[in-house]
């Protein structure tokens, strides 16, 4: 048996795709003009599927602090944090997201993936058991397969559910993590974290939240759902990533627990993964600044959320169950999904799509992701492409 048969299932699913649609396989950024737009395969298009929230991947401030940090300090640090890979600018950067989140403690990782695999693998140890949101982000799931708790997942948003499970585990005595995200990474919905927290404290559980996607977009002062639902002082962990709303790459965790530092010492993850390059910590912080200092980014998010949702509704279009910056529109039929993808793309307009087994429903979806960065005409320009898209779909 070839070393490679285990994945020919994968590759016929590939192939059927290819051949239905070729483009799907061979996208390539080719040219980055904004954070909005791009060359994709010759073709300008208008990003409709960054995560880049509030538009800062191409901040002029950001960029300068990127390029004086690497002339200072260099490309990469060439070790982990537990090594030589500690700089100054990563000290700083933790102390400013604990002075931002409000947080004791803080611990910065390379990237967001590694962030929830840190903590989820360490936190939680043999004998306890880690309670999560079925929709949960990959990251989650694999974090949470690299350590030795107990896993039970409870249904996507159900607290009763989530007070079911809590009350078997009652009986064990063991400790308890539950695990949710501010806003959810395919349909763009809130986890009802008043509700969970509840629970939580009924039950004396832990509670972490994932803030990727909320991180910015989310809270008075944009520190996500935990802050927009007075819940911070529930929340035991946050976690969260730099490469959406901070537009650059690397994770946290922040806790106002003080034994979070040992965190440090135990997890693999953190130990033997390089830890982030001058530059990308440079821009990290001051696309943190601009964060906590520009709110009319965010106001400026949600006016374009807001816009584009209506526009997609009013064309008839099964889209998630509230408006955010993450427009996913539902597509039973995968062919029909790639043939819409494959029109978005011919009328200049990228957007992500999701096929199972990643979409929580089994069915596809055509997933936008709204900035800051974009105008009004182009937005404007993919509601058309949207309506264009599906027009030719219903006729044919």
């Amino acid at each position: 048996m070839n070393i490679f048969d285990k994945f020919q299932p994968l590759a016929a699913a590939r192939q059927s795709i290819e051949q239905q649609c070729s483009a799907f396989f061979n996208i390539v950024m080719e040219e980055i003009i904004s954070a909005t737009e791009a060359v994709v395969n010759g073709r300008r298009m208008i990003l409709a599927g960054s995560n880049n929230y509030l538009g800062l991947s191409f901040d002029t401030d950001c960029i300068k602090a990127a390029c004086e940090a690497t002339r200072r300090a260099g490309t990469g640090t060439t070790g982990s944090r537990m090594a030589n890979g500690t700089f100054s600018g990563h000290v700083a950067l933790e102390k400013e997201l604990a002075d931002f989140f409000r947080y004791r403690n803080t611990i910065v990782f390379s990237t967001g993936y590694i962030a929830n695999l840190a903590m989820l693998s360490t936190l939680v140890g043999p004998d306890e058991v880690i309670l999560l949101d079925a929709d949960c982000h990959a990251s989650i799931y694999d974090g949470c397969r690299l350590g030795s708790a107990e896993v039970i997942r409870f249904r996507h948003n159900d607290v009763n559910d989530l007070e079911k499970r809590l009350r078997r585990l009652a009986k064990r005595n063991t400790n308890v993590l539950i695990v949710v995200e501010g806003l959810y990474s395919m349909l763009g919905d809130r986890a009802p974290l008043a509700d969970i927290a509840a629970v939580k404290r009924k039950y004396g559980a832990y509670l972490l939240v994932d803030e990727a996607h909320s991180l910015g977009v989310l809270g008075e002062n944009g520190r996500g759902l935990a802050e927009e639902t007075s819940m911070e002082d529930e929340t035991d962990f946050i976690v969260g990533t730099f490469s959406k709303s901070l537009g650059t790459i690397g994770g946290f965790c922040v806790s106002n627990h003080r034994q979070l530092d040992l965190v440090r010492y135990a997890s693999r993850p953190y130990v033997f993964t390089a830890s982030s390059s001058p530059g990308i910590i440079a821009s990290t912080r001051k696309a943190l600044n601009i964060l906590r200092t520009r709110p009319e980014l965010r106001r400026r998010l949600w006016k374009n959320a807001d816009m584009l949702y209506q526009k997609l509704q009013n064309l008839g279009l099964s889209l998630g169950p509230e408006s955010s910056p993450i427009i996913a529109i539902r597509q039973e039929d995968k062919v029909e999904a790639l043939a819409i993808w494959n029109r978005l793309v011919e009328h200049g307009v990228y957007v992500n799509l999701v096929l199972p087994p990643a979409t929580p429903d089994g069915g596809a979806l055509l997933r936008c992701s709204m900035s800051a960065g974009h105008t009004s005409e182009q937005i404007e320009h993919i509601g058309q492409a949207f309506a264009a898209a599906y027009q030719t779909a219903q006729t044919g």
